[in-house]
């Protein structure tokens, strides 16, 4: 039969398929028939290609343009373009390649924002900075540190959460000048930034003995020189003031008053400040003993102690602590001298037969010489934790002197010194330097010369705290 070569040849004259052009229809609709040609979308009816012929692995990369390649896998595919898409199974995120930054990033990627920067740059100091915002994420935060006209320095950190971390700054950037602006951002994982946040280097005060525990400066005098404060510093100082503690009296005599002991609270403005440091009062040889010297600071004062007294002829001085009463025979000068309100207390009371009181201290009145051969302790002294953050005690009242044998009366804690008991043959013991300790009281027979040194107070202190 001939074959048909186009539709009239297969039809009759009234439209109707001839019977023997089917012998044209093949027999069977084998797909290798199709050989050649394009497969048009409209022959492809809805719903034709089912689930089952695009399950995992029905189509791979290499059956896909090169700009559309679709990787799943644990590592990144080497030599990717513009646009390819890598499917993170180590992750379970989907990627896409992205040439300004050459490398895989999320699709949806999360742009941090930094809210607050907590804490100081001090120059010549490292520290760290709290910084709080939003979408930190979990690792590889990068924290951008860029001071006005140089160049960044950069710190790669953990966060704490994904709004808090914790960085330390850079020494390039601690090393900065005062007054250098310093521009902070964050860059999280997904690469993107955040805005910046500016913080300026800042120059602490100076002056003293400069140490520190934990987030706490301090400055130590222990003799007059001057605190600076530079216009970058706006921080509350917290002060102890104590004073030089009085000498000790030299014949039948009372323990020296401490030196006046109080705390002060203040901010400065910028500027030079005077301290001075009370010297201890100076021991006596043929008169009288010398008050403690007063310790100054931010306008504030601490009276130095009372000095002791001299057997029948003076009596126990008043001071930041007042010094202990005479030993006498007569009772007339046997009573304490007065200490100065918040700074310290009274002195002891002496007694007939040669016993003396001891100095006040500023926890404590001196103790009273009790008439039976034993003279008064000096008083407590008080204590306060700014050098070292523990406590410790300054500003102890000095032990009284006996002149009769008995029990040696003792300083108070706080650098008080020992009073001396046995006519000539026992010496007092000085107050503590840098303590504000009063005298110990010499229980000498006379104006014993060679007991001076002995008898003199415990310089004072002056010790600046403050948090950095």
């Amino acid at each position: 039969m001939t074959k048909a070569r186009n539709i009239a040849d297969l039809l009759d004259a009234n439209g109707d398929v001839k019977s023997a052009s089917l012998d044209n229809v093949p027999a069977s609709d084998d797909a290798s028939a199709l050989t050649t040609g394009t497969l048009p979308i409209a022959r492809i009816a809805d719903s034709a290609i089912t689930s089952a012929k695009i399950a995992d692995g029905s189509i791979v990369s290499a059956d896909l343009h090169n700009d559309a390649k679709v990787v799943k896998s644990a590592n990144a595919p080497t030599s990717p373009v513009e646009g390819n898409l890598w499917y993170d199974t180590t992750n379970e995120i989907l990627k896409v390649y992205n040439d300004t930054e050459s490398a895989f990033v999320k699709i949806s990627r999360i742009t941090p924002t930094l809210s607050s920067v907590s804490g100081t740059i001090i120059n010549g100091l490292a520290g760290n900075l709290t910084l709080t915002g939003t979408g930190f994420l979990e690792a590889n935060l990068i924290v951008s540190f860029t001071p006005s006209g140089g160049s960044a320095s950069t710190v790669t950190l953990t966060p704490t959460s994904s709004t808090l971390a914790t960085v330390a700054v850079p020494s390039a950037i601690y090393g900065q000048s005062a007054n250098t602006v310093i521009a902070i951002k964050v860059t999280n994982s997904d690469s993107q930034d955040s805005g910046n946040i500016n913080k300026t280097v800042v120059a602490l005060p100076t002056g003293g003995t400069i140490s520190s525990y934990g987030s706490t400066r301090v400055h130590t005098f222990t003799s007059s020189a001057n605190f600076v404060v530079p216009s970058t510093f706006s921080t509350s100082i917290d002060t102890l003031l104590v004073a030089g503690g009085g000498a000790g009296g030299n014949w039948h005599a009372g323990g020296g008053g401490a030196g006046g002991m109080f705390t002060y609270t203040h901010t400065p403005s910028a500027g030079t400040y005077s301290i001075v440091i009370g010297s201890g009062g100076a021991g006596g040889t043929t008169s009288v003993g010398s008050q403690g010297g007063s310790s100054t600071a931010f306008s504030q004062t601490a009276i130095g102690g009372g000095r002791g007294g001299n057997y029948d002829s003076t009596s126990a001085g008043s001071g930041g602590s007042g010094a202990g009463g005479n030993g006498t025979t007569t009772g007339s000068y046997s009573n304490g001298a007065s200490g100065t309100s918040g700074q310290g207390n009274n002195g002891g009371n002496g007694a007939g037969d040669h016993q003396s009181g001891g100095g006040g201290g500023k926890g404590a009145t001196g103790g009273n010489a009790s008439g039976t051969s034993s003279s008064g302790n000096g008083g407590i002294g008080g204590t306060n934790n700014y050098q070292t953050g523990s406590n410790q005690y300054y500003a102890g009242g000095g032990g009284g002197g006996n002149w009769n044998t008995g029990t040696i009366a003792q300083g108070g804690n706080g650098g008080g010194g020992n009073g001396s008991y046995s006519q000539n043959s026992g010496a007092p013991t000085a107050g503590t330097v840098n303590t504000g300790g009063g005298g110990g009281g010499s229980g000498s027979q006379g104006n014993n010369t060679s007991y001076a040194s002995q008898t003199t107070g415990g310089s004072g202190i002056v010790i600046i705290k403050y948090s950095i």
